[in-house]
């Protein structure tokens, strides 16, 4: 029986089958590559998005209102549900 240690390992790392970390290395390099096409993605989405706003001053007007109640509301809301203690 093997004695009880203490680690922090995804549930899907396995120590019977193997090293460790040549189970590991695969799954961050899977991480790191899904992360980096999606910033490439949306990368020229949030480009394109902020040309659009920015040919407009009424467009920028609004996006700066909206911004501005967003944030009063989440004042408002975390000032009505705040702690009590």
């Amino acid at each position: 029986m093997r004695p009880a240690r203490a680690s922090v390992l995804p549930q899907f790392v396995d120590r019977d089958r193997g090293h460790v970390t040549a189970q590991m290395l695969p799954l961050g390099l899977v991480f790191n590559l899904i992360a980096v096409l999606s910033d490439m993605a949306w990368g020229p989405v949030a480009a394109t998005a902020r040309d659009w706003f920015a040919r407009s001053p009424r467009r920028l007007s609004l996006v700066g209102g909206v911004g501005g109640l967003a944030m009063i509301g989440l004042g408002v809301t975390v000032a009505a549900t705040g702690r009590k203690d």
